[in-house]
């Protein structure tokens, strides 16, 4: 028996999609639960249909993706935020806070989950963003992540030192003892 699925379900399809399936599994499971419905004719005609629009309207949504991709590659966002001397956050950088960035420098509307941020950011410094704008489009922002009211360094710190001892000087200490 052939019917439209009304929404996902597991090993069978996926929402819109016309599928067998048995007369019992429909009448037990996929009728009284609202996950289908009989395919007739006409609603198979109408599924088809709704198939092409979304085709179209993926191409042209793609092609925008790539005007939004052109404008992000270009955009440097500077994000401050409450630092310690030693330029950890009180507090933390999330992908919600990028979003929001973007749309205030940008007018830019991307969805906190299309920001791929493995965790969130915790310290001072320089980041690359990656963004999927679209399907098969990606990009990366730049990010600078400074202290309210301050700048980055020049320089990043040579790896496993702290931004502060990277700009102290040397001590002129001899040692214990010694005079």
């Amino acid at each position: 028996m052939e019917v439209v699925l009304l929404a996902d379900v597991d090993k069978v399809g996926l929402r819109g999609e016309v599928v067998a399936v048995s007369r019992g599994y429909m009448r037990n499971y996929l009728q009284p639960r609202r996950l289908a419905q009989p395919a007739t004719p006409g609603l198979v005609a109408e599924v088809r249909r709704r198939e092409a629009e979304r085709g179209r309207q993926e191409a042209r949504s793609a092609e925008q993706a790539q005007t939004i991709a052109e404008t992000l590659t270009k955009t440097v966002l500077r994000i401050e935020a409450k630092a310690g001397t030693q330029g950890v956050l009180f507090g933390s950088i999330t992908p919600t806070d990028i979003a929001d960035e973007l749309w205030r420098v940008r007018r830019v509307r991307i969805d906190r989950r299309k920001i791929v941020l493995p965790e969130p950011i915790k310290r001072v410094g320089r980041y690359e963003i990656p963004i999927e704008v679209f399907q098969d489009v990606h990009v990366t922002v730049k990010t600078l992540v400074v202290p309210e009211g301050g700048e980055l360094p020049d320089e990043d710190p040579e790896p496993g030192e702290s931004p502060a001892t990277a700009a102290a000087p040397p001590a002129d200490d001899d040692g214990p003892g010694v005079v």
